[in-house]
């Protein structure tokens, strides 16, 4: 049977660029597809969050560029709670596959590891 999973992932930026914004971006998407197996095909949306201090580029356009091109994408900006976590760009992938939810491999990378040391990669 084939259900609607998610694939939570994070990583961190060193500045707000626009190059930096892209890479870590798709450094994040390139290591859930391989840990996965996942197919952009099967992917039914993904949201992207970023924390206030980067607004240099849409995390989405990454995705674009690795060949999402037929996938829904959205950014928003992460609730800004003092003290959290800065330069983090986090991404919620919604999955048709018929793994259950404990086959999920979650992607923390670089900073964004301290979020869930569980998931770290």
């Amino acid at each position: 049977m084939t259900a609607v999973r998610g694939i939570r992932g994070a990583t961190t930026v060193a500045a707000n660029e626009r190059g930096a914004i892209l890479a870590a971006t798709r450094e994040l998407l390139e290591e859930i597809v391989r840990l996965n197996e996942l197919a952009p095909a099967d992917v039914a949306s993904v949201w992207f969050t970023v924390t206030s201090d980067l607004d240099a580029e849409f995390p989405a356009f990454a995705a674009r560029e690795i060949g999402w091109g037929e996938v829904p994408l959205i950014c928003g900006r992460e609730i800004p709670v003092p003290g959290a976590l800065e330069r983090c760009i986090r991404v919620l992938v919604h999955w048709n596959t018929a793994r259950s939810q404990r086959e999920i491999r979650h992607v923390f990378l670089h900073g964004a590891r301290a979020l869930r040391p569980e998931w770290a990669v």
